[in-house]
């Protein structure tokens, strides 16, 4: 995926998701996306190099960084629960609008049931085809 398309293609899907919205607590230079106040996806630019940041379950965070070199650690993150996704030659659209899915649907299940904008279970199942 080129970089140009990189953060065009991750906030497309962000603003598909239900309940989802845009802020810029860090300054214009980073879009913070959130759920019920809980982020979901960071976007920036680290030495020129765009990045889309995003929550990951541990095993699957792991398979990413070894499977896909465009994929590292989540920067200034959890490195064990987020990871950052780079512009590049291995990463795919449709990868990259599963990852930013499935981020949000992790960030879900962490908000109270009657806060949530769907049901995390279900929104996961219905958008997955």
């Amino acid at each position: 995926m080129r970089a140009e398309d990189l953060h065009e293609v991750a906030a497309r899907r962000a603003d598909e998701l239900p309940g989802a919205e845009l802020t810029h607590p860090f300054g214009p230079d980073w879009d913070v996306y959130k759920v019920r106040g809980k982020v979901f996806m960071l976007q920036g630019a680290r030495g020129g190099e765009v990045h889309v940041t995003l929550k990951s379950a541990p095993e699957d965070a792991r398979a990413l960084r070894e499977s896909y070199e465009d994929i590292t650690a989540g920067y200034h993150m959890n490195k064990k629960h987020w990871i950052t996704v780079y512009a590049g030659g291995s990463l795919d659209e449709e990868l990259l609008r599963e990852l930013v899915t499935e981020s949000y649907v992790l960030v879900l299940e962490g908000i109270p049931r009657r806060d949530r904008p769907v049901d995390p279970a279900r929104f996961a199942h219905r958008s997955a085809g």
